[in-house]
């Protein structure tokens, strides 16, 4: 069977299809197993399982939390992301932290659009307007954040690509996330009757353990110190994840007697989903 427990949409967050469009596409590619994770929203989980059951696929509620966590030893703020699987849609206390930390990111947004507008003030390039600001509120489906921003500065002209949008704006611009800690993400999954993975650990490229080392053993260290009272399992298959890094994982997970979760991460840029040869008895898990 094909699984994908790490996928996000335009609906939710900041992939590129709508939620719709990423079950038509999970569909044509056999997944048989599948989870939306959209960035701090569940709003359209409903919808997901629906078009689970419509094109015959089985289904577990997700969602992924960004995290700060502080490390001691290096006495510095870590942004980690974190996925909670199994939880009830209807939970109200998940939903309204949910609420708040997306209003965050809207009013994040707006700042750093003023951090911007400071920039394009020591380059002589014409500020944002309001104008502006509704254009990019309009091209959001899901959760309003940097991606967006990033996309506009592309249509405008202003870079050639996102990739550069972030390396000579947005990471100079930014504004601190909703300072959401590990005890309380786990808590919100939990008592919503879910379960809470840490997400790509080993991914270099984004938000992960390799941040503050990029020795496997170091890294499940940092866990077994610090976050296994809070943690219910790891994704050890992720699309920046090499065979190295999951085999550790894998035995790690085992060792603790955690949840072993995989997933490509898919934003549809490009389209990653199902790729991973993820094995069988991940699904068993979930039963």
């Amino acid at each position: 069977m094909k699984i994908d427990l790490h996928i996000h949409t335009s609906t939710g967050s900041d992939g590129n299809l709508a939620v719709d469009e990423v079950f038509l596409e999970a569909k044509r590619r056999g997944i048989d197993l599948i989870s939306i994770t959209d960035h701090d929203s569940i709003d359209c989980q409903e919808e997901a399982i629906s078009l689970a059951k419509k094109h015959g696929m089985s289904y577990v509620t997700g969602v992924e939390l960004n995290v700060t966590f502080y490390y001691p030893e290096g006495g510095k703020e870590v942004s980690l992301d974190f996925l909670g699987y199994g939880y009830d849609i209807g939970d109200q206390r998940l939903r309204g932290k949910l609420g708040l930390m997306r209003a965050h990111r809207q009013s994040r947004a707006r700042q750093i659009l003023e951090n911007l507008n400071a920039l394009f003030d020591s380059e002589g390039r014409a500020r944002f307007t309001g104008e502006d600001l509704r254009k990019i509120e309009a091209s959001v489906d899901g959760a309003f954040g940097r991606p967006h921003i990033a996309n506009y500065l592309v249509a405008k002209g202003i870079v050639s690509d996102k990739r550069e949008a972030f390396d000579r704006y947005l990471v100079r611009c930014d504004v601190p996330k909703y300072p959401l800690s590990l005890a309380e993400a786990s808590q919100l999954i939990r008592k919503a009757g879910g379960r809470l993975v840490h997400a790509h650990p080993n991914d270099h490229k984004g938000m992960s353990l390799a941040s503050i080392t990029r020795d496997l053993r170091q890294q499940t260290r940092v866990i077994e110190q610090y976050m296994l009272q809070y943690v219910d399992g790891v994704e050890c298959w992720h699309s920046r994840h090499d065979g190295q890094t999951t085999a550790h994982y894998l035995e790690f997970a085992r060792g603790h007697d955690m949840l072993m979760t995989g997933g490509s991460d898919c934003h549809q840029q490009p389209l990653l989903m199902g790729t991973l040869d993820i094995p069988d008895w991940v699904a068993e898990q979930f039963n």
